[in-house]
């Protein structure tokens, strides 16, 4: 065994001399090999992170979302469908919520308006998202103005600024006080937005939903995990449309490294040619060909995956940033927390270092079957 160890450690030695040899040629397929797999690694480390990031804070969200249809369409609804809806076994509580959203000319950009009474506010006061405070050049203790529904332009004193570490989620958000709500919008008392329900055992979440739909039949029970399919499904959407535009370059780079690898030159023939007459068998020259394309791809394998790691969690993923956080105006500006996942690392290793390695053997064992002579002359 320990001969063994010792025979690969001579291979590799002779490798990274032959690499070097050619240290032109090898240095720029080293980079381009490292530049896809930095941008691969960015999109897929990129888009795992926000999704992580976004269960996680949608985990704190009500189980169950009952909003009213009129004609097919998201209606207000009446406050007294909390009594319609009555007592149901498993449910801890259920309550009216008054959210809707605001287009700002000002800055192109619509808010989410939303009414938290354990906030505390006045009818003139307001507490506003961080990209918002950015946007309009607000800090706490400015005044900031809303045109209501009717034309009725109405100032709130900005109390706080909502936390950038929340700002996934936060960055449009407006809490205001029930009253200031109900004046901006005209939403009439009496009525909600939806309803929102919490329930005790997430198993019994799809029974309750159903037995909603019986008692109020014009509304549409909404759930959690609903709602996290739909985000799971746009950042896995927003990821494709990344990967499409990538598409171009990473065949480019399979049509490069594939000439590379199934194609030898004159000199590496000959090289092959003399190791072969100098006693090297046939098993020693795929060896040192299998660690010649082991250690190029995972040297770019690894350098491009730290670049990655380094872009995405501490260069706030700038190359990538507009398509996959996909706000218009209002960009969120926030650290995201690092999360790789095992199955991602090794899918991206399986399909870019293997069929790289792989494609250097083939043509390797037909120059190494051949008799020296022959390859030499």
């Amino acid at each position: 065994m320990i001969d063994f160890f010792r025979k690969q450690k001579y291979l590799i030695d002779f490798t990274l001399a032959s690499l070097l040899r050619r240290k032109g040629k090898n240095f720029g397929l080293l980079f381009v090999y490292t530049l896809i797999v930095f941008m691969l690694a960015s999109v897929m480390l990129f888009t795992h992170a926000l999704r992580h990031e976004a269960g996680i804070i949608l985990q704190q969200s009500p189980e169950i979302i009952l909003q009213r249809m009129v004609a097919g369409r998201h209606a207000l609804m009446p406050a007294d469908y909390l009594d319609r809806i009555g007592r149901l076994r498993g449910v801890v509580e259920k309550k009216g919520r008054l959210w809707g959203y605001f287009y700002d000319p000002a800055v192109k950009a619509n808010y989410t308006m939303m009414v938290d009474e354990t906030k505390g506010l006045s009818t003139t006061e307001t507490i506003i998202g961080a990209a918002i405070a950015r946007t309009r050049g607000v800090g706490i203790g400015d005044w900031i103005t809303f045109r209501s529904h009717d034309g009725e332009a109405y100032s709130f004193q900005v109390t706080d600024i909502l936390d950038t570490v929340s700002e996934l989620v936060s960055a449009d958000l407006v809490f205001l006080s029930e009253k200031a709500y109900r004046v901006t919008f005209g939403v009439p008392d009496g009525y909600f937005t939806d309803l929102v329900l919490s329930v005790r055992n997430p198993r019994e979440v799809q029974k309750i939903a159903e037995k909603l739909s019986l008692k109020l039949p014009d509304t549409r029970p909404i759930l959690r995990e609903e709602v996290l399919r739909t985000y799971d499904s746009i950042f896995s959407w927003r990821q494709g449309i990344v990967f499409v535009l990538l598409a171009g370059a990473v065949l480019a780079f399979v049509i490069f490294a594939w000439d590379k690898a199934s194609g030898l030159s004159a000199e590496e023939k000959r090289e092959i040619g003399i190791l072969k007459a100098v006693g090297w068998e046939t098993g020693d020259v795929l060896r040192m060909k299998f660690w010649e394309g082991a250690i190029v791809s995972l040297a770019a394998f690894i350098i491009g995956y730290l670049a990655a790691y380094a872009h995405v969690f501490y260069g706030s993923a700038s190359l990538f940033e507009p398509v996959l956080k996909g706000w218009a105006v209002l960009y969120p500006d926030f650290q995201l927390t690092p999360f790789i996942d095992g199955m991602q690392v090794a899918t991206l290793f399986f399909f870019t270092v293997f069929p790289y390695t792989v494609a250097t053997i083939i043509p390797i064992w037909q120059a190494s079957i051949t008799d020296p002579d022959a390859i030499m002359r």
